[in-house]
């Protein structure tokens, strides 16, 4: 939290307002609280403040001008009754109160403005080093180093446990690793109502593990849909020996070929099937936008 002193002069009680509320706001949503001493509500409504602020930072910031010592400010600003509150955003008041807010109320306001905030720098560079461990994780598993890759993913989620993007990847890398009953329980660590890219894929890839038989010989399967083409059930089964076997191009086309023919064979198990193979690979995943086409282009020819 910054505090503006009692300037020597107005000349420094601007420039600390410049330095702590304009510039500050370029980087944080600031809120100026303009209180006094003698203000009853302000002495609610400062101390909350302080604490809701505390707790989003470096999102946000907290700066209390004592109106009796700023008189040059509280007029700029046209304070008639305190406490007041602005907030800036990007050099600008962008919103404010007046009056003794509750908790909820100040936190609604807060989070309703910091939807547009800019991050702040020290959330840019946690970011971009998170990013930097997470690709160097995923290049590992890529290259057969799960243990590396599981290291990094678990040494990130001990310090940001809240990072469900970065326990996505974590499930992911442990199906990677072959464990597939860890990748499960893993995933159940994540709360259902989480919505996020990662998650949903590996939340996709965890069903199609736990669905996907020992790898098999394809072939005498191959032959008798060849001999059926009529049979479902037994072309749904060979797109799952496909998946064992780690042909998702197969098992892509076969379960196409079903929702072609009938494509609420089964309830729709073949096109859920193919739903989920994509979730797995990652909507913005070539592949899977390129069988997306092919999907639209069956259900709504």
């Amino acid at each position: 939290m910054a505090s503006l002193a009692t300037p020597a002069s107005e000349k420094a009680s601007l420039e600390a307002f410049r330095r702590d509320v304009i510039e500050a706001s370029r980087t944080a949503l600031v809120l100026v609280d303009f209180w006094a001493e003698w203000c009853g509500p302000c002495k609610t409504l400062g101390p909350l403040l302080e604490r809701v602020t505390a707790a989003k930072a470096p999102k946000v910031k907290l700066v209390k001008i004592d109106v009796d010592k700023n008189q040059s400010l509280a007029a700029q600003f046209r304070i008639q009754s305190i406490p007041t509150v602005y907030a800036f955003m990007n050099g600008a008041p962008v919103d404010g109160f007046q009056g003794a807010l509750g908790e909820r109320e100040l936190t609604a306001f807060i989070d309703r403005l910091l939807a547009g905030a800019p991050p702040s720098a020290d959330e840019e560079a946690q970011e971009a080093e998170i990013k930097a461990l997470v690709d160097a994780a995923n290049n590992a598993s890529a290259a057969g180093d799960h243990e590396q890759a599981l290291g990094i993913f678990g040494a990130i989620l001990q310090q940001l446990p809240e990072r469900h993007d970065v326990a996505g990847h974590f499930v992911l890398a442990l199906l990677a690793a072959g464990r597939a009953a860890d990748a499960g329980a893993a995933l159940a660590q994540i709360p259902d109502d989480v919505k996020d890219e990662t998650v949903a894929k590996a939340r996709a890839a965890v069903a199609l593990a736990a669905d996907a038989p020992a790898a098999v010989d394809v072939a005498p399967l191959e032959a008798e849909v060849a001999a059926h083409p009529d049979d479902h059930a037994r072309r749904f089964e060979l797109a799952g020996a496909y998946l064992a076997n780690g042909n998702r191009d197969a098992a892509a086309d076969a379960l196409l070929a079903i929702i072609a023919a009938e494509r609420d064979w089964n309830e729709g198990a073949a096109r859920a099937k193919l739903l989920t193979l994509i979730e797995a690979a990652g909507l913005s995943d070539a592949w899977s936008i390129k069988v997306r086409a092919r999907l639209r282009s069956i259900l709504f020819a």
